[in-house]
């Protein structure tokens, strides 16, 4: 009975997959994700169901990952403003993250293994066993970590179900906030302070690219020597 209860929950996700996966391509969601401009029409020209269409793409991208939250949460700061598009999104991540975590724990590596790649498993698998809430914390709070797999992998540990909803719920938020401020224009700053600001943004995204890897690489190494 078990069994039988598992394979009709990994036919319905799979089935769930799938659908998602044709609607984004049927509706042209892929080619308009190559631009900013383009995501915004996109999501503009399902109105007046904008908002519901922009809340099932956040919760896709959680499932599908087709592209960072964060890039959408800004598309959607500039259409719908800061706090719509913060409650829409942090609302599709938790549904998100909260379902593939929970699909993982009842299916297994079985259905972990048809999302995520061996290669990240493999990198990620022990120091997430053996340092689970510390190292989701981190994950969820720095730019860097795939996050969305995460809370797959996070469904083949012991975490309980309660605790990585907490974990996700204080950590998730704040990278989504940002983005939709920035795409609705709440971060308004006076003329002789954005130049520094901007620079400083630039030169931390640029270390990121170069050295991201690295920091990701020494805080594994961190978290595992000292387990």
């Amino acid at each position: 009975m078990k069994k039988k209860k598992q394979s009709l929950i990994l036919v319905l996700a799979l089935l769930l997959l799938l659908g998602g996966g044709l609607f984004l391509y049927r509706s042209g969601f892929f080619q308009a994700a190559t631009s900013a401009e383009g995501l915004q029409e996109y999501i503009r020209r399902f109105a007046p169901y904008s908002h519901l269409i922009f809340f099932l793409l956040q919760f896709l991208s959680v499932v599908l990952a087709p592209i960072p939250s964060n890039i959408s949460a800004a598309a959607g700061g500039v259409l719908f403003g800061t706090w719509p598009s913060f409650w829409l999104t942090f609302g599709a991540v938790m549904a998100g993250s909260l379902l593939v975590f929970w699909l993982a724990r009842v299916l297994g590596r079985d259905f972990a293994d048809r999302l995520v790649s061996r290669r990240l498993s493999d990198r990620y698998q022990d120091v997430i066993r053996a340092k689970t809430d510390i190292f989701l914390l981190l994950a969820f709070l720095f730019p860097f970590f795939p996050d969305d797999v995460l809370c797959i992998l996070a469904g083949l540990t012991e975490i309980p179900f309660r605790r990585f909803a907490l974990i996700a719920l204080c950590a998730r938020p704040w990278g989504l906030l940002f983005a939709s401020a920035l795409g609705g224009a709440s971060l308004r700053l006076p003329l002789w302070a954005m130049a520094p600001i901007g620079l400083g943004g630039l030169a931390l995204f640029l270390l990121g690219m170069k050295y991201g890897d690295r920091v990701e690489a020494e805080i594994l190494r961190r978290l595992k020597r000292g387990g």
